[in-house]
């Protein structure tokens, strides 16, 4: 009789000892902190788990008029000035709850030194404080003004770039579709959502795989979504139910132990039946997080290298 019993899933030796060391702190689950306890703590989660910032030439701290008031960015380049060319536009994640512009200083600089552009990103509004489409709505201004190669940029922009991980992921798409529906000033020419949420569907099979002893935790998604207060089925919220027919280059990434690992699968396979150029990487044996866990799991900064590559790759055949 053939073993129809689910298998164990490949975990790296690095993430399974950070694993360990996690599931046996004995911490609270973020849905028992405030807001604002979540946002100190996940902050503080760098110091013992993200490897150290790159040098770069230009890290300055921006503002942008909001829908709502200012948006704080912050400019990153390795070049003191450069050519006119594209920009990269990033997302932080966090669940649309927690996360800002420190949480992802260090991804930031890996990012602009990796792809030698500069990169732009957006400390957007909040959750619960500033509940769905506060984000998206800052998102999609701090682009648009990106798009304008604003004096304080100091840069020609002559196209656009989106990324972003987990939630910012998801922003990263829902940015990316806003700009093909209403073009801004230059256009988007890549995305690269890092395993993002794209949809609201409660069955996906990795949902209930690794739903805990992850990092990422059923609850904690639980605790974001209530947070967040998204329209269910809205593509403002969940792009895989908009059109994709146009689409821009993607690299879409997708962590093998990670809770929302099949929303990026099912969102790629919509990509490809529109006829998307598209790479997609399933970064195995890994969890949900792991762009800035790079002292705590050595191994993704290889990852985040072949990440690099295939944006580059897809850049050089627009």
């Amino acid at each position: 009789m053939a073993d129809t019993a689910p298998h164990s899933p490949y975990v790296r030796p690095d993430v399974a000892a950070f694993l360990a060391f996690m599931n046996s702190a004995g911490a609270p689950p973020m849905s028992a902190l405030t807001p604002e306890l979540a946002r100190q703590t996940y902050l503080a989660m760098g110091s013992v788990g993200e490897a150290d910032p790159l040098p770069l030439a230009v890290i300055r701290d921006l503002s942008v008029p909001g829908p709502a008031g200012p948006i704080a960015v912050r400019l990153y380049d390795q070049r003191e000035t450069r050519d006119a060319g594209p920009a990269v536009v990033f997302f932080h994640g966090g669940g649309f709850v927690i996360g800002d512009l420190d949480t992802h200083h260090a991804f930031c600089t890996e990012i602009a030194a990796g792809l030698d552009l500069p990169v732009i990103a957006v400390d957007y509004r909040l959750a619960p404080e500033h509940p769905f489409p506060a984000a998206p709505d800052d998102c999609e201004a701090a682009a648009r003004w990106v798009a304008t190669s604003p004096a304080e940029l100091g840069r020609t922009v002559t196209g656009l770039i989106f990324t972003g991980d987990s939630a910012g992921g998801n922003l990263a798409i829902v940015t990316t579709q806003a700009l093909v529906a209403r073009p801004a000033a230059v256009p988007v020419i890549a995305q690269a959502p890092l395993y993002p949420l794209s949809d609201d569907k409660p069955d996906h099979a990795s949902f209930a795989q690794f739903a805990d002893g992850y990092l990422l935790t059923a609850d904690t998604m639980a605790w974001f979504a209530d947070g967040y207060c998204a329209t269910p089925g809205d593509p403002r919220a969940y792009p895989l139910y908009n059109d994709h027919a146009q689409t821009p280059p993607t690299v879409l990434v997708t962590a093998g132990l990670d809770p929302i690992r099949d929303s990026g699968r099912v969102y790629g396979a919509e990509l490809i039946r529109a006829g998307v150029p598209v790479t997609f990487i399933e970064v195995p044996g890994i969890i949900h997080g792991f762009v800035q866990l790079r002292k705590a799991i050595p191994s993704a900064q290889g990852d985040i290298k072949r990440i690099f590559a295939a944006i580059r790759q897809q850049l050089e055949h627009i």
